[in-house]
């Protein structure tokens, strides 16, 4: 067995390990016969709410029971084809479970990674802000490139993407644009991209030189159904106005937008897609997410981190800066992963950024900490 494949395997088994405590995969099967204990209950869908999650949480355990299973018989499989391939002399056999294995490999860190996804919310739906920060035409040009990265990360992953509201700037880009995601830990894979993006780059608008940018994005889960958030009607200031989005296929022009301030807190959302009994229900979902988010920091250890990561869009306090001159580079300033495949993140590959994020959290190091490592 070539050494190589040999790191795989090891590397296979840890995860699967990890995975297992994660998963809690000595009492997984027990707590599954209890899920459908409750399943068959008569009452169960006498609360809706509560039934429906039941349902994800049994899912959520028949599909992480399904992952262990199909990992461990995958591997060890491919570990016996090996090892017959070597006493038979059959090279090709023992290249196509090589190959096998070293795709598992990746598959297996994958997973490891999607079990951390455990906190209160990481399976919600997620709403995501991105509003242009200091560099003014750049800013706005930049928050667009911005949008497109996270659309195309989000339909690559198999969400629904849905515009709620969008800004347009004044001579190029977008000033603001807020989008709900939809999917299963669509919030858990997101929450590590809220904080300010710093871009460096030559200027495309006639100027000739290196320009820098900044641009704040925002995520904050969707309000579970059964998650109850109390508004006080008189701490809200409900406000119509006119909006028209970026042209081409975002035209919208309507009387009918609506903001909501929340007085207590400053907290502003707004939806301007559809008709103004939409909106406001759109605005007020969205403002109950941002409150229930607040409350999720409150109540962690990492409010500061998070307080540190969000700061105003510029400098000192980006969690990543793009660089495309003088060199390509991408970088976390929380974690150090980089890469030099500007395009291919500009493009939506942003995984890599993300597991890296996880993965910090897990070991428990704050953003100083990473950054002096």
């Amino acid at each position: 067995m070539r050494a190589e494949t040999r790191d795989h395997i090891e590397a296979i088994e840890k995860s699967l390990h990890l995975y297992s405590q994660r998963i809690g995969w000595e009492s997984a099967k027990h707590r599954l016969e209890e899920f459908n204990a409750r399943v068959e209950d008569p009452t169960l869908w006498d609360d809706p709410a509560g039934a429906q999650k039941l349902m994800r949480d049994r899912q959520t355990l028949v599909d992480q029971i399904a992952a262990y299973e199909s990992l461990s018989g995958d591997l060890e499989m491919n570990r016996e084809l090996i090892e017959m391939g070597e006493m038979e002399d059959d090279a090709e056999v023992v290249a196509e479970a090589e190959t096998a294995i070293a795709a598992l490999a990746e598959k297996a860190a994958q997973k490891e990674l999607e079990a951390l996804l455990d906190g209160e919310a990481d399976g919600n739906d997620t709403f995501l802000e991105i509003n242009a920060g200091a560099g003014g035409t750049e800013a706005c040009d930049w928050a667009q490139m911005l949008q497109r990265m996270y659309v195309r990360w989000a339909e690559a992953h198999g969400y629904e993407v849905e515009l709620q509201s969008e800004e347009a700037g004044a001579e190029a880009g977008i000033k603001s644009v807020a989008y709900k995601i939809s999917g299963k830990n669509a919030y858990g894979w997101l929450k590590s991209e809220s904080g300010v993006h710093r871009l460096v780059r030559i200027s495309p608008f006639g100027k000739g030189t290196r320009e820098t940018s900044f641009a704040s994005v925002w995520v904050y889960p969707v309000v579970d159904e059964n998650i109850d958030i109390e508004v006080n009607p008189a701490d809200i200031r409900v406000d119509t106005f006119r909006s028209s989005g970026a042209g081409g296929q975002h035209v919208n022009t309507t009387d009918s937008a609506v903001r909501i301030t929340h007085l207590p807190t400053g907290i502003v959302t707004t939806s301007s897609m559809k008709s103004q009994h939409q909106n406001r229900d759109i605005a007020m979902t969205a403002l109950k997410a941002r409150l229930y988010q607040m409350e999720l920091d409150r109540r962690t250890a990492d409010i500061n981190a998070a307080h540190e990561a969000k700061g105003s869009a510029g400098w000192g306090n980006q969690i990543r800066s793009y660089v495309l001159q003088p060199y390509q580079m991408v970088k976390d300033l929380r974690t150090n992963h980089e890469t030099s495949d500007t395009a291919g993140v500009l493009d939506g590959d942003l995984d890599g950024f993300m597991a890296a994020t996880l993965a910090q959290q897990l070991s428990g190091k704050s953003r100083a900490e990473a950054g002096v490592e």
